[in-house]
């Protein structure tokens, strides 16, 4: 089985997250990942790329860490692909399958309305996981659920202590029929519970990742 995270910060770009991209890349080396994917919080989000920059500027150094890790990953002999958790009014999204070209592109995806972002997304092939969507904490205001814009939910996250959120994220998925995911959401490399997904081949690309997300062939692990 090939172990991929799906879910982790570094902080070059989460201004919560306490290590950098190399540090990441060691940690889930010694792990025994074959890869990750980098998601790190987007513009409305906890980021730490300044606001006030030019928008090709901001996209250039949200993308840095991702072009660090595909070349230090080389080392390693791991896979590095891209995606980001995007943030609306605190109900957050993992959002796979949109490379640097669409960004540059697409500066106005910031004052889009939630289903018409992800409307862009599926548009342009991209799937929306619904990250951690019973997490209880001061920046999330309310709960949120839409299950006819998701493609997903991710029902294991490393960042719960107890069972209870992930619980009730495996019902809800249960409930409409979606793909269930898991995910570290790990900050540092003192994560307390790594977990991700494990599938029977190497993927080639992110486009691959989605594909054995639509056709549910992949199972869930926690470490």
């Amino acid at each position: 089985m090939f172990r991929y995270e799906t879910h982790m910060h570094s902080s070059e770009a989460s201004a919560c997250a306490t290590n950098d991209i190399y540090k990441m890349l060691e940690k889930y080396n010694s792990l025994g990942y074959t890869g990750i994917i980098l998601t790190n919080h987007f513009f409305n989000g906890n980021t730490c790329v300044p606001r006030n920059m030019p928008w090709a500027n901001k996209i250039e150094l949200f993308f840095l860490p991702y072009e660090k890790a595909k070349t230090k990953a080389k080392e390693y002999n791991m896979d590095v692909f891209f995606g980001l958790e995007y943030n609306y009014y605190g109900t957050e999204f993992l959002i796979y399958d949109l490379d640097k070209a669409f960004f540059l592109k697409h500066p106005e995806i910031m004052s889009l309305s939630l289903p018409a972002f992800i409307d862009l997304v599926h548009k342009n092939d991209g799937i929306v996981v619904h990250a951690h969507p019973f997490r209880e904490a001061p920046y999330i205001s309310e709960i949120r659920l839409f299950p006819e814009l998701v493609d997903a939910v991710e029902v294991i996250n490393g960042s719960h202590a107890g069972t209870d959120f992930d619980e009730k994220a495996k019902a809800y998925a249960e409930k409409y029929n979606l793909p269930q995911t898991a995910g570290s959401d790990a900050h540092n490399v003192n994560h307390p519970r790594f977990c991700g997904m494990e599938f029977q081949h190497r993927l080639k690309d992110i486009n691959d990742f989605i594909s054995s997300v639509r056709k549910r062939d992949y199972s869930l692990f926690l470490i």
